[in-house]
């Protein structure tokens, strides 16, 4: 069974909307920058992928203020999965049915209230309306039960690689004739729990991220949602089509809690994976959305990784260069970026760098046009070694 993409959504801090972010994309603008609505100590002193959106404006531009309880990472969602089921053209029944499946990720979810859950949890405050939406399910629920979603719904949580494993997960309930149309994705909000996190392991970069650059110390963390419509070919009924999903591979080297080996074990086999899956050969993919967090062992290991599969590295880059590392929601938004350079038959580029790690000859450093673009890969490596390729072809 083929499995099409029939729409999609994403906000990030490039683009409140698809076509934002494709310009941004294409005109080389990150959207790093200070924080202006995260509340931490951090705010000011690093650099972040922040929607330049406050809570309430995204609450009040969905018209969703008469629904207690949602947290930023539900709005996101909502942002996004709205996007991508009118560019899908998806009916409310079409929704509904009990063949649709919704697949979500994130790992911070509700928890983005860090001091409201404290408050909460502690019996500090009266009872607030979050109660019941600190957990990482929670922005699934409330998009499910506001579209009326009645078919197959999970939540994802495998850290960086979570929305990448929810596609994969969509696409082979597809494939497996268990559903016949999947929208999966991810979202994703800034908070002073992974603010916090991250710091502690020493990762956050002070200054603008630097993938594959020599002198990369640390990442941005950044802020997004990204939804795609999968659809079985039998359900497409002439409607438009933007991408086919061939591929996914996933693995788990088990090598460290937050570090992937110097062999890069999980990162060759996932994609080995993925082409197997997709029954093609290394050459035939023409471009790699890496995972290219900037810090130093992700992109060493991310190189080593590449220069084993491929005999000849396919032009690569990292789009965390724009919108930072959005964690859960990282994967699907990236899965995104991949179908535009499809679409578009152009790579995006590497932002900021300027001194070249080894094998970085194909590193993408201009938005640039290629010709007979019909395969490309985009990478997800999490926490705890758990590594995911999706490949994508043009139609």
């Amino acid at each position: 069974m083929n499995v099409y993409v029939t729409g999609f959504g994403c906000i990030s801090s490039i683009g409140l909307n698809v076509e934002e972010n494709l310009n941004n994309l294409r005109l080389m603008k990150d959207g790093l920058g200070r924080s202006s609505f995260l509340e931490s100590k951090y705010a000011s002193e690093k650099y972040f992928g922040e929607i330049q959106l406050s809570t309430e404006q995204l609450c009040q531009d969905l018209n969703l203020e008469h629904v207690p309880g949602l947290t930023r990472t539900d709005l996101l969602a909502f942002k996004a999965f709205d996007e991508a089921i009118k560019m899908a053209k998806l009916s409310a029944s079409d929704i509904s049915a009990y063949d649709t499946a919704f697949i979500s990720a994130t790992t911070v979810g509700g928890m983005c209230l860090t001091d409201q859950l404290y408050r909460d949890s502690n019996s500090i405050s009266e009872k607030s309306d979050y109660v019941s939406s600190y957990g990482g399910s929670a922005h699934t629920l409330q998009v499910a039960k506001y579209y009326q979603i009645k078919g197959y719904t999970d939540t994802i949580n495998t850290a960086c690689s979570s929305s990448s494993n929810a596609i994969m997960i969509g696409m082979r309930l597809i494939k497996s004739g268990r559903a016949k149309r999947v929208i999966v994705g991810g979202a994703e909000s800034l908070a002073k729990y992974t603010v916090n996190g991250f710091n502690s392991l020493q990762i956050l970069s002070d200054a603008k991220c630097l993938p594959f650059d020599t002198e990369r110390v640390g990442l941005n963390l950044g802020e997004a949602a990204a939804y795609l419509v999968l659809e079985a070919e039998d359900v497409l009924n002439g409607k438009d089509i933007f991408a086919k999903v061939v591929g996914a591979g996933n693995s788990n080297d088990s090598f460290h809690s937050s570090a992937m080996s110097d062999e890069a074990i999980g990162v060759r086999k996932c994609m080995e994976s993925a082409l197997i899956d997709a029954s093609i050969s290394p050459c035939q993919i023409g471009y790699v959305n890496a995972h290219g967090t900037g810090t130093p062992n992700n992109d060493f290991v991310e190189i080593v990784g590449l220069k084993e599969i491929f005999s000849n590295i396919p032009y690569y880059s990292s789009t965390k260069s724009y919108t930072g590392h959005t964690l859960g929601a990282s994967g699907a938004l990236e899965a995104v970026y991949t179908v535009l350079s499809l679409l578009n038959q152009e790579v995006y580029p590497n932002l900021r760098t300027a001194n070249f790690m080894e094998y970085t000859d194909t590193l993408v450093l201009e938005c640039t046009k290629v010709q007979n673009l019909n395969y490309a890969m985009t990478n997800s490596y999490g926490f705890g070694g758990n590594c995911t390729s999706l490949i994508f072809q043009k139609v």
